[in-house]
């Protein structure tokens, strides 16, 4: 073999050799990039589920806060549990005054909020003992 074709044989031997390194360092960026495209969607449907309950919460806290300004009469009226809009709002009284109020997902029964509440006991008006 003379020396120029020991030369274009290892020329074209090199030239191998870096297309090989060439399709191997695209089959590593493709790779990477489908997996970040991956997580770009990912994290997307992250965000958006987050928000969701974010926007369910703020409204679970509206209705907690009117619940919590409600009369002893009117927590009397709903003990137990009732569904309540898209929810399911559970009152117990544990104590005479001591009410306990809980705000659960329907579906999944996970309590969203819970708060407890103190009314004083009503008072009965004094019968007059007039003679």
């Amino acid at each position: 073999m003379t020396t120029r074709m020991r030369h274009r044989r290892h020329g074209t031997g090199r030239a191998g050799v870096i297309l090989l390194e060439v399709l191997v360092a695209l089959v590593i960026l493709g790779t990477a990039g489908a997996a970040m495209a991956s997580l770009a969607a990912g994290v997307g449907d992250d965000v958006r589920r987050a928000q969701r309950r974010d926007g369910e919460i703020a409204r679970a806290s509206s209705l907690m806060e009117a619940v919590a300004l409600w009369p002893r009469e009117d927590l009397e009226r709903h003990l137990g549990a009732h569904h309540q809009g898209q929810w399911m709002l559970d009152i117990q009284r544990p104590t005479e005054t001591l009410y306990t109020v809980e705000l659960l997902d329907s579906g999944d029964t996970k309590a969203l909020l819970y708060t407890a509440l103190y009314r004083a006991r009503s008072r009965q008006p004094e019968l007059d003992h007039a003679p």
